[in-house]
């Protein structure tokens, strides 16, 4: 059994590809333990040493901050750990966590375990980053048939939905972490990608953290200061302050810091002048795509908003100002992707109501190789860029160039893979090396075809081959510590198994526990009531009578709401 994945920053998703009792096959959502379609991409380490993972572990971040993470997509392809308590994890392992449980909830759907996935990644996520997907798949207990770009999947989505045809439309995605924009063209059944651009690092959370940058600046307090408690409040109000904008002409975020309340006052005005630089930074990638596609921006069909923080007001204003036209949102922006990532699952297991759509994409970055050049007395200069793939050409791709030593008698011949748009290798992403020992010849005797293919998957194969001697090198990844190796993979998998994992059963009564430790965490004034309905939860967990429990807790969760709400 194949199923899409979206892998987010702030939120994943778990979805496949078919019908029930004869009913025409379409990409379908699977809802988790607590019924909900969104599982919060945060995992936590409780007491006992076992792993939540989903809203419960999201409600951590402020009660255990110092034993939860989140937003951790952000550091894929990196050498960075996140500790949580006693324990120190890479971006791979807990994503592999937030995998693992989207994959027993598609278990408890099907009654069987899901092989292989389909899972979306940003269209701008490098090689490293790729690769780093890939293995939090090999750690899941998952075979990852194939990697697809987040826009591309919702483009998918899109075009199954409304049944388009031979239009030419942009797809705006704003997620939790980043951001990416895709312009596509579909007719008669082929979807094809002219180019994507993209931000690895501006998302909704980065719009959330001017608000509180402003907040803290307002009563001269410092983000680096605070306890890891106190980031957790504040990231967790001013979340919540942000979505209450679309419902409240003013929005007031009320926050503890430093054992004394202080307030921020902000309406939609002065969030958009607070945010105006992140707005600008959104241009930049919808101007290069459509400079990369020679597109003119009058002839776009639609423009498609995807991503939660696409809800942002200012976001379909600067898409009013930019285009002169009103953005498309018939579809659900968290959930899009999502199907999208199941419309390509279908795709991959050659289902027949698929058969008739095809789907090409393209290389968001240029690839090719460090090169050195002589100046006219003979000295040699490094550190320049040779493109061997440019961006935005159609997947797969194969190119080659030719390449030698820049003296006679050079005995090796380091070819550096490089990722990016500077003619400057030191502004671009290092990928790896090849390093090929040369004979003692001269520069023009020992000359090397490099061959660079890149897959559907955005994964890139390095070739080098000696033209006098007809040897071949592969790509070797050294110095790279964003990489783990399969022998790492290997040792970390036996780790992960070791852990315990929470109940599925049990999750709608943890969940309603952490929340409410949350909020009385948070509020002051509730704390003695929220005491009293624990002690009411707790006999009633004591009782286990399962009718009992279930109302208790749906009564426990509209008081919360209720606090929440008037607080």
């Amino acid at each position: 059994m194949i199923v899409g994945i979206d892998l987010g920053t702030t939120n994943s998703l778990i979805s496949y590809f078919g019908g029930a009792d004869g009913a025409p096959s379409k990409a379908q959502l699977i809802p988790n333990a607590l019924g909900e379609i969104l599982t919060p991409s945060c995992v936590s380490l409780t007491d006992d040493g076992s792993l939540l993972v989903g809203r419960a572990a999201r409600e951590h971040l402020v009660t255990r901050a110092s034993h939860s993470a989140a937003a951790f997509k952000r550091a894929m392809g990196t050498d960075r750990e996140f500790v949580l308590g006693n324990k120190r994890f890479r971006a791979e392992e807990l994503s592999a966590l937030v995998l693992r449980s989207l994959l027993a909830d598609a278990k408890a759907h099907f009654g069987e375990l899901p092989t292989e996935a389909v899972i979306s990644v940003p269209a701008y996520f490098n090689d490293a980053q790729r690769k780093a997907t890939r293995a939090a798949g090999q750690l899941a207990g998952i075979k990852v048939e194939r990697l697809i770009n987040e826009p591309t999947a919702a483009a998918l989505a899109y075009g199954l939905e409304t049944a388009a045809s031979d239009k030419t439309f942009l797809i705006f995605d704003l997620g939790g972490g980043t951001f990416d924009v895709s312009i596509l063209e579909m007719f008669e059944g082929v979807m094809q990608v002219h180019a994507s651009a993209g931000d690895n690092f501006l998302g909704g959370e980065d719009f959330t953290r001017v608000l509180i940058d402003s907040a803290l600046a307002e009563h001269a307090l410092r983000w680096e200061a605070l306890t890891p408690g106190e980031r957790g409040q504040l990231a967790s109000r001013f979340e919540r302050g942000k979505l209450a904008l679309g419902r409240n002409q003013q929005v007031k975020v009320v926050f503890e810091v430093a054992g004394k309340s202080a307030e921020f006052s902000f309406d939609e005005a002065r969030f958009e002048e607070l945010a105006k630089p992140l707005v600008q930074r959104l241009r930049v990638p919808i101007e290069r795509a459509l400079r990369d596609a020679k597109m003119d921006p009058a002839k776009l069909s639609e423009v498609v908003l995807v991503g939660g923080s696409a809800r942002l007001a200012m976001v379909p204003r600067l898409i009013s100002r930019m285009f002169g036209r009103l953005a498309l949102r018939h579809l659900n922006p968290d959930e899009v992707i999502g199907l999208g990532a199941g419309v390509a699952a279908g795709l991959k297991a050659r289902d027949a109501a698929l058969e008739e759509v095809v789907l090409t994409d393209v290389s968001p970055y240029t690839m090719g190789l460090e090169t050195s050049k002589a100046d006219e007395r003979g000295n040699i200069h490094s550190g320049f860029f040779a493109p061997i793939i440019e961006r935005n050409s159609t997947v797969p791709v194969s190119r080659s160039e030719t390449f030698g030593p820049v003296r006679d008698h050079q005995k090796e011949l380091e070819l550096v893979i490089y990722q990016g748009e500077s003619p400057h290798v030191s502004h671009n992403v290092r990928l790896g090396m090849i390093s090929i020992a040369l004979e003692a010849r001269k520069a023009l005797e020992n000359q090397v075809e490099v061959r660079f293919t890149y897959d559907v998957n955005g994964l890139l194969q390095v070739e080098a081959t000696e033209l006098r001697t007809k040897r071949r090198h592969e790509l070797i990844i050294q110095q790279n510590p964003g990489l783990l190796s399969e022998q790492d993979i290997r040792s970390r998998l036996t780790q992960l198994d070791k852990l315990k994992m929470h109940p599925r059963e049990a999750q709608e009564n943890t969940m309603v526990i952490a929340r409410a430790e949350r909020i009385f965490a948070e509020y002051l004034l509730a704390r003695p009531q929220i005491t009293e309905w624990l002690a009411l939860f707790a006999a009633a967990l004591g009782s286990q009578d399962l009718a009992r429990i279930e109302q208790a807790r749906r009564e426990f969760n509209s008081a919360l709401d209720h606090v929440e709400q008037f607080a």
